[in-house]
């Protein structure tokens, strides 16, 4: 069985892959969108700290991004296409990871046996928490993969993982 430290740590790895994946990059390089369907840097991290907001508020944490500001990165919305008033600076987002990843380690920690098998209700369902917060760690890491070819269409010709 999954352990919530195992948890905490995987959440820690796609952290260090994204902020590996970032480095050198500008606000500016994070709005650069795909030239087919897809979303930039800067949305797709939006929208992991966004989904982590759930995590943290499952956790009772506080959220790593304001819930108003996030919502913007929510599953569905507009892709980001250009910088605008709503785009948060990068910097902003990489660091809302980083105090947000420094939360989720805290609180995985501290989550007990029985709260890890605690029926937890997500859209029409219920499921252990455990369960959630895997399905959690799988989309997080999906969107973690997202940023090796965004890094690489800001013009870094290089190899980080």
């Amino acid at each position: 069985m999954l352990t919530a430290q195992q948890l905490a740590d995987a959440y820690a790895r796609n952290t260090n892959i994204i902020q590996r994946q970032a480095d050198g990059l500008s606000h500016g390089d994070s709005v650069l969108q795909l030239p087919f369907r897809g979303n930039c840097f800067n949305w797709v991290l939006g929208h992991i700290l966004e989904s982590r907001n759930t995590i943290l508020g499952l956790l009772d944490a506080e959220p790593a991004l304001d819930p108003a500001v996030a919502s913007r990165y929510a599953r569905g919305s507009e892709p980001i296409l250009a910088d605008g008033p709503e785009v948060v600076p990068f910097a902003d987002l990489l660091g809302a990871l980083e105090r947000g990843q420094a939360a989720l380690t805290e609180k995985l920690g501290a989550v007990t046996d029985e709260a890890f098998a605690r029926e937890t209700p997500f859209f029409s369902r219920s499921m252990p928490l455990s369960d959630l917060l895997f399905f959690l760690y799988f989309h997080d890491s999906y969107h973690t993969g997202q940023a090796e070819p965004l890094r690489q269409l800001a013009g870094k010709d290089d190899k980080i993982i």
